[in-house]
Formats: structure tokens, C-alpha cells, sequence
């Protein structure tokens, strides 16, 4: 992924202190950012109204965005167990670094 110019980065709805120990524990060699108030999950319209009682919660996700700031490809799940294709979000970083154009940026797991 790093070979082809893209550096990743996760984002998650629980506080630094979980994310921490929970990288430490996988040691992950990127960042983990706390979006503890779901500011973000919201902007990209992957916020569950409410999940199991809890409000505010972000659903799984995946996204690649280009230097510009623009989303490039987008994959998302309504179903928090399915777990996304990754070796798809990597072939994407490939075209994009070869400069071949890319796929529909709407991804994702069909509803259960």
C-alpha cells in the first residue's frame, strides 16, 4: 500500500486511550484517530442513528482519499460483522497510482 503512495490511516468512534492499547496490542505501524463525538462518521454518511442501543456509532467503513481531499473509492456495511475486501481498496490504490481511471467509488456488502 505504502509502495503505491497511499498511507493509511483509521478512524474510529471510541476514546484514544482504547485505540492505543488496541494498536499497541496489533502493532500497527499507522495512526488511529478518535472520532469520539462521531463528527466524522456523520460527514461521511456512515453513522448508524442507533446500533444495539448505542447512538452515534460508525458503521464499517473504508475509504481512499486522493491528495485533493476527493473520495476515490468508498465501502461501506450496514452489517457491523461483514468485514471489507481489502485486496479490492488495494487494487483501487494501484489504479489510481498508475493513473488508470477508477472503479464506481461505491462499494460495499449487500444488506442482511
Amino acid at each position: 500500500m505504502r509502495a503505491a503512495g497511499a498511507e493509511p490511516v483509521a478512524v474510529a468512534v471510541t476514546a484514544t486511550f482504547s485505540q492505543i492499547a488496541f494498536s499497541e496490542s496489533l502493532g500497527l505501524d499507522f495512526p488511529m484517530l478518535s472520532d469520539w463525538e462521531g463528527t466524522v462518521a456523520h460527514a461521511y454518511g456512515v453513522q448508524y442513528d442507533e446500533w444495539k442501543g448505542h447512538v452515534g456509532v460508525a458503521k464499517r467503513s473504508v475509504f481512499l482519499i486522493d491528495g485533493e481531499r476527493r473520495v476515490r473509492y468508498r465501502w461501506l456495511s450496514d452489517d457491523a460483522l461483514v468485514v471489507p475486501d481489502l485486496y479490492e481498496a488495494l487494487d483501487e490504490i494501484v489504479r489510481l497510482a498508475e493513473g488508470r481511471a477508477p472503479q464506481p467509488a461505491e462499494r460495499g456488502a449487500e444488506p442482511s
